[in-house]
């Protein structure tokens, strides 16, 4: 049963797979995305094959806009007009995104009018991309309507993103290298020689964790990374892109290791892609907590 008195809000970086939005009562907020001077809506009009095969053949490189000031005045006076009591806005990383600055500000300026009367509104920064809060995203909506309260879903987000690790390896970095939000990948100098990186990410820092000759090298390298960090017995995600043999090959070795399927298993949109590239595997993980 829906908890209509929670509603669940957050953007369309989380690379929630398709169709689970509607299933778990999730509202996804579009990015716009850029592609030679076209513009999309991702998740709408542009969706993963279509952007790769139009990115691979772009000689630029796609760009994201933010989710304007204006559009969450719009989403939460939405709501509140609807008579939901919380909402709950997850946003991309606040440190490469102004999005959440404006989901903040729109809050301000309509907690200011009275025109959400008393409904509260919580923003949650996720300190991470994709499917990292994509999935507690997923879990949260569950949690609502089960009918848990917003204290406790806003409590159980943040604990995950306190702990939340993020692990990429890139096998082809030009998108990753030009969209310069990737700043690891940006300074990485080894592919004349073959060699592909496993970039962690956590928080608003990127780091070369490794550096391996070839895919299937990274792949293991990755895997033994990730099972060191990693806090036993908790959920691990799999996020795709355009390399299927390699991807296969990881979702079999972390299973592998880790005794269980990943919890979520999708495909990079538009928005993630635009600066990780065509071609790449991410891992998302639970490390241990940074607070």
């Amino acid at each position: 049963m829906k908890n209509e008195k929670i509603k669940i809000i957050t953007d369309s970086g989380c690379d929630i797979p398709e169709g689970w939005e509607n299933t778990y009562n999730i509202d996804i907020m579009p990015f716009n995305i850029l592609i030679d001077d076209k513009e999309y809506w991702e998740r709408i009009d542009i969706k993963p094959d279509l952007f790769f095969e139009l990115a691979k053949n772009s000689p630029g490189i796609p760009k994201t806009n933010q989710i304007t000031v204006e559009r969450f005045e719009e989403k939460f006076l939405l709501y509140a007009e609807k008579g939901v009591q919380d909402v709950i806005y997850v946003s991309i990383n606040g440190a490469g995104s102004k999005s959440c600055e404006n989901a903040v500000h729109a809050k301000k300026l309509l907690t200011e009018s009275g025109k959400i009367g008393d409904m509260n509104i919580r923003i949650i920064d996720s300190r991470c991309y994709s499917i990292g809060y994509g999935y507690p995203v997923v879990e949260a909506a569950k949690k609502a309507a089960a009918g848990q309260s917003a204290e406790s879903i806003a409590a159980y987000l943040e604990d995950w993103f306190n702990c939340c690790e993020i692990y990429l390896l890139g096998f082809d970095l030009r998108h990753m290298k030009k969209s310069g939000r990737i700043t690891a990948a940006a300074s990485f100098l080894g592919e004349m020689m073959g060699l592909k990186p496993v970039i962690s990410m956590i928080d608003d820092k990127t780091t070369v964790v490794k550096k391996s000759r070839g895919e299937k090298n990274a792949v293991d390298d990755a895997v033994s990374t990730i099972m060191e960090r990693m806090i036993p017995e908790t959920p691990w995600l799999l996020l795709r892109s355009t390399c299927a043999e390699s991807e296969d090959y990881m979702l079999s070795e972390m299973t592998k290791k880790t005794g269980k399927p990943p919890a979520m298993d999708s495909v990079s949109g538009a928005a993630v892609s635009s600066n990780a590239g065509v071609r790449f595997i991410g891992v998302i993980i639970r490390g241990k907590s940074r607070n």
